[in-house]
């Protein structure tokens, strides 16, 4: 990982649109401050196509896609995409599942719940679980004590052991059935709904991220970032970004909004 400030200008003034991450990398701490809701604001008003991908839930993503400076969003590690529609005038979601695919889903996952809990003592389930319609997140770190690195990985072994697929974010272990991740769920969006075929085109777009579920971006993106957080996870990382910034969380999302603004000038 190098320093963003080394990332040559041509490259930054290549770049169309940036997909990122939300927790711990445009949110700092469980908040979201002025200045990195304004970096998504400022950097869909010169143009760029701005894309949160996240493991957050289909009701937090509802309110993202309505109210939020972006273009789309995608949810719960890639389970679907939302975007307001502006002609039609409404909220528009595509799942990836059926709907009964995604019923049976959640009837395992409850397996899944209760050995959790039963299994490793001071994991949560997340307070947004209400509002997610696809995956279950355990809580290891936002509403609970923090977990040892060995009860988190338990976690994972969990979900492993019902053949379900686990991914670990900054604050939350996010599991579920189904044959897609943030990358693979992003690519179909870009091309069903903007047109544009990752395959060929990566290079002029960036994701930002800053953890271990983010890998699979990581390792696909040319130009990924990682802000200066992402370095917590370096060792469990399968994929690292190709750069990486001074700034923390939200700050380090400032700041690779501003070196793409300013390559642009």
């Amino acid at each position: 990982m190098e320093p963003l400030k080394n990332c040559p200008r041509e490259t930054l003034a290549a770049v169309r649109g940036v997909l990122t991450d939300i927790d711990d990398t445009v949110s700092t701490e469980g908040t979201l401050s002025a200045a990195a809701y304004g970096a998504l604001e400022t950097l869909k008003k010169a143009g760029l196509l701005v894309v949160p991908v996240t493991g957050r839930p289909a009701g937090w993503c509802d309110h993202i896609a309505r109210f939020w400076p972006v273009d789309a969003v995608v949810g719960e590690n890639g389970a679907f995409w939302m975007w307001h529609d502006h002609g039609q005038k409404r909220l528009r979601t595509r799942f990836i599942q059926s709907d009964s695919e995604r019923a049976e889903g959640r009837a395992r996952l409850e397996r899944v719940r209760d050995d959790v809990l039963r299994e490793v003592p001071g994991a949560g389930i997340a307070s947004d679980q209400p509002y997610r319609v696809a995956d279950l997140a355990v809580d290891f770190r936002e509403d609970v004590p923090p977990l040892s690195p060995a009860d988190i990985q338990r976690i994972v072994e969990i979900f492993e052991r019902h053949g379900a697929h686990a991914k670990v974010s900054s604050i939350h272990v996010n599991g579920w059935f189904g044959d897609y991740d943030k990358l693979t769920t992003s690519r179909a969006m870009m091309l069903e709904l903007f047109g544009i075929d990752l395959a060929t085109e990566r290079g002029n777009y960036v994701f930002a991220g800053d953890s271990p579920n983010d890998a699979p971006m990581f390792g696909w993106f040319p130009n990924a970032v990682g802000v200066a957080n992402v370095a917590d996870f370096a060792d469990r990382l399968q994929h690292r970004p190709r750069w990486i910034t001074v700034g923390r969380s939200g700050a380090g999302f400032v700041e690779l909004a501003e070196a793409l603004l300013a390559a642009r000038r």
